[in-house]
């Protein structure tokens, strides 16, 4: 399975692609697509450069990201990591 995330235009937030194919802010909320699927929703993505900037794939299991690159997708899905002890997000 893999979901399609990318960073918001507006704002450079963590957006994933939902099963509509518009964005979503939750990796609970990102649809889950096979091969050729998974593909289409990210062509799709990448032909709106106004809302998605920089889409790519990623493989997820059951739990959550999964693969090589499952820690880094892990931390960008819960947000950023600098201002927290400063009361800032």
């Amino acid at each position: 399975m893999k979901i399609v995330t990318a960073n918001r235009l507006s704002d450079g937030r963590v957006i994933y692609v939902g099963e509509g194919g518009g964005p979503v802010d939750r990796l609970d909320a990102a649809g889950r697509y096979e091969d050729e699927a998974a593909d289409g929703a990210l062509a799709d993505a990448q032909r709106d450069p106004a809302t998605f900037v920089n889409p790519y794939l990623v493989d997820v299991g059951p739990a959550g990201p999964s693969g090589r690159d499952r820690l880094k997708e892990t931390i960008r899905s819960r947000g950023p990591t600098v201002g927290h002890s400063l009361g800032r997000v």
